[in-house]
């Protein structure tokens, strides 16, 4: 192979890589990096198509210890009966300038999610943390299990979704015997101390008032304009921490509404890379702590070249 020609994998080939992967790993070595600046985080870019028919979000990054940078595409297409969600990456050499890898992004950016938030449960949760919501059923809310079930001496796991049934339900018990179905949203996050929304909503799942007690409540991204699973206006009422303040405020949907339309004052209260290397004040749990993360291109850039190593190695 020569170098100027990348390693292309698909869905199945990076599946396999990412098993000998530590991505939780992988994604606290990044935001090291981050808060050292050895990194570089763009802004997302987003592409819309005309008349309404989906778009392009684009996520980059620059790892600049790895001497890699790359992007990470993800085409959102409407179309009928259900609308298409893909994404591929690609990485490049800071000093050849050569593509080194074109991937399926899929199963990586299910991972990167689920970890990023599994950080911060790491971070942000109460250290005595016992009680587990996981809102949403799909593969997202899957790795979400599978990266956070050993952070915690978790006493209990429910899970709620309106799709949640017993195959998927075996998913779960697969990933974590603890795991145990909700009726209601409200059973679900009952007495909960973290609360993981992994829904691809674009309009408010939870509202953070029905909770009991304050808790840790994290939420994720969809391609939906402005997304979001909680309502902008609870904002205020919590702490709020993201993965990265200088992209996650201007394009976290519930951000936006909450300081255009509800007055919110903006007040991140730490980032990822700044509670990696101590740096934010933890919460201190007299109100909810709210983590949002938009995806970074950083997170893909650090998976892509994870495999790339692996595929290098098996070449």
């Amino acid at each position: 192979m020569s170098a100027a020609t990348p390693f292309t994998l698909n869905q199945a080939d990076a599946e396999l890589l990412l098993d000998q992967v530590d991505v939780l790993q992988a994604m606290r070595d990044m935001f090291v990096e981050l808060a050292t600046g050895s990194a570089v985080q763009p802004a997302q870019q987003l592409v819309e198509f005309p008349n309404g028919g989906g778009d392009f979000i684009n996520y980059l990054g620059v790892l600049a210890s790895q001497q890699v940078y790359g992007v990470k595409t993800s085409p959102y297409i409407v179309r009928q009966p259900k609308s298409l969600v893909t994404a591929w990456s690609l990485l490049m050499s800071m000093e050849s300038g050569q593509p080194l890898l074109l991937c399926d992004a899929g199963s990586l950016t299910t991972a990167r999610t689920a970890a990023t938030t599994a950080l911060a449960v790491q971070e942000l949760a109460r250290p005595d943390a016992k009680r587990l919501a996981i809102v949403g059923s799909g593969p997202v809310a899957r790795a979400h299990l599978r990266y956070v079930a050993g952070l915690r001496d978790w006493q209990s796991i429910r899970v709620y979704s309106p799709n949640l049934n017993a195959g998927v339900l075996a998913q779960f018990g697969a990933i974590d015997s603890r795991a145990e179905p909700a009726t209601s949203i409200e059973a679900a996050v009952a007495d909960a101390d973290v609360v993981l929304l992994c829904t691809s909503s674009g309009t408010p799942v939870l509202d953070p008032a029905i909770l009991s007690k304050p808790a840790l409540i994290t939420s994720i991204s969809t391609n939906v304009a402005r997304a979001h699973e909680v309502p902008p206006q609870s904002l205020a009422q919590m702490h709020v921490y993201c993965d990265y303040r200088a992209t996650t405020p201007a394009t976290a949907g519930e951000m936006r509404l909450a300081r255009d339309e509800h007055g919110w004052d903006g007040a991140i209260r730490g980032d990822l890379p700044e509670l990696v290397s101590g740096q934010a004040a933890k919460p201190d749990y007299q109100r909810h702590a709210f983590f949002r993360s938009i995806g970074l291109g950083l997170e893909d850039v650090a998976l892509a070249n994870a495999l790339y190593h692996l595929q290098r190695k098996n070449a």
